[in-house]
Order: structure tokens, then sequence, then C-alpha cells
């Protein structure tokens, strides 16, 4: 997300203005369509919706690689930020294995772990950002190729005992 800011400021010149609109739009879409989002959820299953979001960010982070027009850039920012609205599937899931008395504890060292790669994934990236900005881009895809592997592992009925498809090995 941050980098997608990035590309929008240093490549194509947006305003405060113009990123500030891009925050609004993804608010409004979060505020309005969240809750038919978890419905939707809830109707195919976290597998599938996650396999969705995966492949669209793939798509979407290969785009941003390779856009050259500020609309499409933006219009990219917009569907980037409507993929990761999916991310509640994750959050479904672990609810549906999760034993409840282990739901804090485990929850609070996925907070840490993620606010860990949060800092040092960006910095490293950062980095390499000041030679090949679409680099960064591929990278992201990379990472969504990993995570799309490993939401190919749910099971379509998750539940404490069934967590992944190889629950029965």
């Amino acid at each position: 997300m941050v980098f997608a800011g990035f590309l929008m400021v240093e490549k194509f010149g947006y305003s405060v203005a113009q990123i500030s609109a891009l925050f609004m739009i993804n608010y409004l879409f979060n505020f309005f369509f969240a809750p038919k989002i978890g419905r939707w959820i809830g109707y195919v299953g976290e597998r599938k919706a996650l396999v969705f979001e995966y492949i669209g960010l793939i798509g979407v982070f290969i785009a941003y690689a390779w856009v050259e027009n500020q609309y499409v850039a933006g219009a990219l920012y917009v569907i980037d930020h409507m993929f990761f609205a999916l991310a509640i599937a994750m959050k479904t899931y672990f609810q549906k294995i999760a034993n409840p008395k282990d739901i804090a504890a485990t929850a609070s060292v996925s907070f840490t772990i993620n606010h860990i790669a949060a800092v040092v994934i960006p910095a490293l990236l950062g980095v390499l950002w000041l030679t090949s900005p679409a680099w960064v881009f591929y990278i992201g895809a990379g990472f969504a190729c990993c995570s799309l592997a490993l939401a190919m592992v749910l099971p379509r009925s998750p539940e404490q005992g069934n967590e992944t498809r190889f629950g029965a090995l």
C-alpha cells in the first residue's frame, strides 16, 4: 500500500487532494460494501475468497509495475484496496479453527509479527525502490503468490480439527 502511494506521487505527480480523494473512495467502498463482502465470504467460503483476493492482487501488483497512465494507476489503487477488503476471510477462518481461549494470545502474537514485517519489509523494499520501483511490485506479486499457495491449503469447511486440507493426514 505504501509503495502504491509513492507511485502515485512520484511517477504521476498526484497532489495531496488527489491522494485524499483516493482514500475517501476506499473508505466509502468499505463503508458500503464491507457487510456484503462478509456475507459473500460466508457464502463462498474463506478459501475461495482468499484465492480470489490473491489472484487479484497478483494482477494489480504486476499492473502497478507496468502502468503508464495516471488514471489507470488511480483505478489500480482503488481496486487494490477492494481486494484487501477480502482479507476479512483470514479473520473468519481463524475464528472457525481456533480454540476460543487461545484467540487473544494468538492474535497478540500475530499482531506483533505483522508489525515487525510491516517495518522490515518496507524498509528493505524502500532501498530497492530507489533503483527499481517496478521490482518492488514484482516482489509484492511474489508475496501474493506465496499467500495464494497457502490459501489453497485451506479446507472447504474449516473448523477445529480440520484446519487444512491435509488434516486427515
